[in-house]
């Protein structure tokens, strides 16, 4: 299952706030791309389709597709803001590899 820590679930509320629709949730997702051959990727939905996996927060759920749960399984989702700026951070047991900045990765 999917870790969302206390940073991460404080700032999607933030975000989702701002959005000034009730039915607004985040989606974590990962496509083909990045220096790693995969990269995570975040967009903001109204609509769950059927298959999601909701993710329960406080007040909202995180939707992620099925062909994503299988590289996000076990995955910790946390929200740093530090001296490299803010910014989601992924931390992913599944990885071979990642790039440097840890947008993208290779899977098992």
């Amino acid at each position: 299952m999917i870790q969302i820590s206390p940073n991460a679930e404080q700032k999607i509320l933030e975000i989702l706030k701002q959005e000034e629709n009730p039915n607004s949730r985040l989606r974590m997702f990962v496509e083909g791309g990045g220096c790693s051959g995969l990269q995570y990727g975040f967009s903001i939905e109204t609509e769950p389709s059927g298959d999601d996996w909701e993710i329960e927060l406080t007040d909202t759920a995180v939707l992620v597709d099925p062909v994503s749960m299988q590289y996000l399984e076990n995955i910790v989702l946390d929200f740093k803001d530090d001296i490299q700026g803010a910014r989601f951070v992924i931390n992913n047991p599944n990885a071979v590899t990642t790039c440097g900045c840890g947008s993208s990765f290779s899977p098992n």
